[in-house]
């Protein structure tokens, strides 16, 4: 009668190479998903203010004047998007009205490689490269 005492199991530097391959393929892809949520909140707070310009054209052309609030326009800047962005209005006076809709990174976006947003009355967008 053979009777093997054969151990089955890992080993600790096997253990260990695994341990690290995931480390490796963490530090590649962490960095890959940070900018893809960089650039979807991006895409999200554009939205919000074409919105935002959309409803302000609608503002003039029933008060003949620009809102000065969000709350004016009965906007909610969603909550997915005040951790990463400021989001304000300024409206300008005068004969020529104008408004500029701004969209400031905080927080996890400031490192977003197109910075701070603006949309106004003309619909001039800057940075033009990033809308």
């Amino acid at each position: 009668m053979s009777h093997s005492s054969r151990q089955t199991g890992f080993t600790l530097i096997e253990v260990m190479i695994v341990v690290a391959i995931v480390g490796i393929l963490a530090a590649i892809a962490y960095p890959s998903y940070e900018e893809y949520v960089r650039r979807s909140k991006r895409a999200e707070v554009q939205s919000l203010m074409q919105d935002l310009a959309l409803r302000q054209q609608q503002r003039l052309l029933d008060t003949r004047a620009f809102a000065a609030t969000l709350a004016a326009l009965n906007v909610v800047v969603p909550p997915s998007l005040t951790t990463r962005y400021n989001v304000t209005l300024t409206v300008g006076a005068g004969a020529m009205p104008g408004f500029v809709a701004t969209a400031t990174p905080i927080n996890g976006q400031v490192n977003d490689t197109c910075g701070v947003l603006t949309l106004n009355q003309t619909g001039a967008k800057t940075p033009a490269n990033c809308w």
